[in-house]
């Protein structure tokens, strides 16, 4: 886990738990629906970040004999848990609050004032003082989780925050930024409901915000499902494999290739998988004088007896053949792979089989 990313993450896990604490409190003294599905939608924020930093935790432990390319999907699975589990129940009970509420308008009455340690103050200035609190804590957390994503946006050469937001490698630090944004919009939904109900006596526009509080977090609950999903479901790498492709078009020892896949690990881990073809002049140009080099070389390291040299010479003519053939095909694949992984790190395995040389012919010895 990067410091910034363990930074955003036990931020914003401490900001929602304060401003979770005061919200129900609020909601149980002013009796708001708004507020009391707030107070739900922090608590499930608190939460999801608590799974999200326990998801970092995890995925953070090396290879193992069972894991091995590391936990590093850990962290998606826990995300996907906390999206579907979490925030589904949070718009649940936020969506049966609501209703509950509709169902009793005609027998409940707007709560104007609350008492507090003895003292009588005004339901309206506290729940829009509590809503501040959670606008100044929350921002906060906003703050340091978007500090970390235009960073990183940045850094992946990307302008546009809404491309970047579905198509970035990090779903837990888009999990924080797209919670943080959507506490800010439901701080926002719920100080309206508030005063339209406060400013015209109908409680009905602080039941309806309520609502679209909970519906709000349903779309989350959707959104993270989905974007946790493509981490665990073999996605491939587009990225590396139009790297690959480009590559290939510009090396001039390749003809071309065939089955190109690859399977996205986690962000830090892609696995890239294709067939090449050498072009024959790669594989022919200089090959006799290689390979008589190397037989010269096999025999002065085999024997210095001329008769064993005699008797060696047909092993030492196809073992030379075979090595300068293999070694040649072997250099260009490292050379492959070096340029795919200085341009793409995340490419950390790479298999490359070379078509044609089981079959390549030996040119005659000399």
């Amino acid at each position: 886990m990067s410091h910034s990313s363990r930074k955003a993450v036990i931020t914003a896990i401490i900001s929602n738990f304060l401003v979770t604490v005061i919200k129900f409190i609020a909601s149980f003294l002013s009796g708001s629906a708004s507020m009391a599905n707030e107070a739900v939608h922090s608590l499930m924020d608190t939460l999801n970040q608590g799974f999200l930093f326990l998801g970092l935790r995890e995925s953070e432990k090396p290879a193992d004999t069972v894991y091995a390319f590391g936990h590093g999907q850990k962290k998606y699975l826990w995300n996907l848990w906390s999206a579907i589990g979490l925030f589904s129940i949070g718009a649940g009970l936020g969506l049966s609050h609501a209703w509950h509420s509709w169902e009793g308008l005609g027998s409940s009455h707007i709560i104007e004032t609350v008492s507090i340690l003895g003292r009588d103050i005004s339901a309206l200035w506290l729940n829009l003082t509590v809503l501040g609190i959670g606008f100044l804590l929350e921002g906060y957390s906003f703050l340091v989780a978007m500090k970390e994503f235009l960073t990183r946006m940045q850094a992946s050469g990307e302008s546009n925050p809404l491309t970047y937001l579905v198509r970035a490698d990090d779903p837990t630090l888009m999990a924080i930024v797209l919670e943080d944004s959507a506490a800010m919009l439901g701080l926002t939904l719920a100080a309206l409901g508030i005063v339209l109900t406060a400013a015209t006596g109908h409680a009905e526009y602080d039941i309806i915000f309520s609502a679209l509080i909970a519906l709000m977090l349903g779309g989350i609950a959707f959104y993270l499902s989905f974007i946790n999903m493509r981490f665990l479901a073999d996605m491939r790498d587009m990225e590396a494999e139009y790297l690959f492709q480009d590559i290939v078009e510009d090396h001039p020892e390749l003809e071309r290739y065939h089955d190109l896949r690859s399977i996205i690990i986690d962000e830090r881990n892609t696995v890239l998988v294709a067939e090449i073809e050498l072009k024959e002049e790669a594989m022919v140009n200089g090959l006799k004088q290689k390979i008589a080099e190397s037989t010269q070389h096999l025999l002065d390291t085999l024997t210095a007896n001329e008769t064993q040299r005699k008797q060696l010479q047909h092993y030492a003519e196809d073992r030379a053949a075979v090595e300068v053939i293999i070694g040649r095909a072997e250099r260009i694949i490292d050379e492959i792979e070096q340029d795919i992984k200085e341009k793409l790190p995340r490419v950390s395995h790479i298999t490359l089989e070379v078509e044609g040389i089981a079959s390549a012919e030996t040119p005659p010895a000399p």
